[in-house]
């Protein structure tokens, strides 16, 4: 056994044993991510011997990272820099080159085992930037679509339509600062939005302890006031009373299964904003659509941030269903301006775009921000503004 694999043995082990001090669960965890880690770039180790150093550097920095998350907390430029996104690429690329790993447990010599970082470099750039668009989508036109689907825009148009900048997925941690996230909003705030919606998933264990952070990032929202509302997405459960203190002090409405009604230049909208739930999606939906009948004369928006609970949503209750959640799917070819993303593959669920099914129609945004898997890649974020033609509104 070489030198690299039983060095990175023996530092996953001291990271599984510290973690314990977290939580048994966050242990296996960490148990398991790292051992996987650590056999594919104990294989791929050697066709980098030209830059080992750096293989090794890179390599050390996904095991620190492991080990700093057992006290999560946000961190500073410098930390992030020199091990965050170097332990993000580096777990990427080498999770990337699963294949080339497993051609070489058989005796192969596979073709650019390099190829994989390459990527994984790309993923960086695009988990770090985001993409700014505008967007026109057509609802309450009397279009009764069978089945769950994609759906195309639409080309009609209205005099004045509803301007609408949707804010998903900013998880607040390693690739969202407090300062990206500020300057995200303040951008939102210039498109002069009639509405701002926040669908979710603010927080990363890195921000949860952190009361003031998430307020000092959404602090321009407070501008808009009377124009912002929220919905939890299932990060938010973790700390709920960190995400209701900060919009409580910046004047933005969380909606736990309750509902708004607000007057627009376009006219007059009725906000219903779903809690996060896995079980009994079904009841809860139609218990707070129940509990908050459609209002004549509104044009009826739901805030769900999973949009795989849209299929559960009573028929007919959602002129426009705003979800996020999925990141887009968060790897695919929609940077090539192809829809397929690696989630569409794993789950027949909406990744990302506008659906519809039946006269409800969703909206599913890509996402500010992400986490979970360490980097996009080809599934950019998401800065848009959208405009919402009511055809019988």
């Amino acid at each position: 056994m070489s030198w690299f694999f039983l060095g990175s043995v023996a530092a996953a082990v001291a990271v599984v044993a510290v973690a314990l001090l977290r939580s048994r669960t966050y242990a296996i965890f960490r148990g398991v991510m790292l051992g996987v880690h650590t056999l594919i770039a104990s294989a791929l180790f050697p066709r980098f011997a030209f830059i080992a150093p750096l293989f090794v550097y890179l390599h050390a920095m996904v095991y620190l990272q492991s080990l700093a998350l057992v006290r999560p907390r946000l961190r500073g430029v410098a930390y992030r820099s020199l091990v965050s996104l170097p332990a993000s690429f580096f777990s990427c690329g080498t999770a990337l080159g699963l294949p080339w790993a497993i051609a070489i447990a058989f005796g192969f010599e596979p073709w650019a085992p390099w190829l994989p970082y390459a990527a994984a470099l790309v993923g960086v750039a695009q988990s770090l930037t985001s993409r700014k668009e505008e967007v026109d989508l057509v609802v309450a036109d009397g279009a009764d679509i069978p089945g769950l689907r994609r759906q195309p825009r639409g080309q009609e148009r209205v005099v004045r339509p509803l301007r609408v900048v949707q804010i998903s997925d900013p998880h607040l941690g390693p690739f969202m600062s407090v300062r990206r996230l500020r300057r995200i909003a303040e951008r939102a705030v210039a498109r002069e939005p009639d509405l701002v919606f926040l669908t979710g998933d603010f927080l990363t264990m890195e921000s949860q302890r952190d009361p003031e952070a998430l307020r000092r990032a959404f602090e321009p929202l407070a501008a808009l006031n009377g124009r912002v509302f929220a919905c939890h997405g299932n990060h938010d459960h973790e700390a709920p009373a960190t995400v209701a203190r900060a919009f409580e002090r910046l004047g933005i409405r969380l909606l736990v299964d309750d509902a708004a009604e607000v007057e627009t230049p376009a006219g007059r909208v009725q906000i219903v904003g779903m809690d996060f739930s896995w079980r009994n999606r079904a009841a809860r939906l139609h218990s707070v659509c129940s509990r908050h009948p459609r209002i004549d004369g509104a044009l009826r928006i739901i805030l769900l941030h999973d949009p795989g609970a849209f299929r559960r949503l009573p028929p007919g209750e959602g002129d426009l269903v705003l979800s996020g959640h999925t990141h887009g799917g968060q790897v695919g070819l929609v940077s090539l301006g192809l829809p397929w993303t690696m989630l569409r593959v794993l789950m027949n669920a909406p990744d990302h775009g506008f659906w519809a099914r039946g006269t409800d129609r969703l909206y599913v945004h890509r996402g500010t921000g992400h986490y979970g898997f360490p980097l996009r890649l080809g599934v950019p974020a998401e800065e848009s503004l959208v405009r919402v033609h009511a055809g019988r509104w």
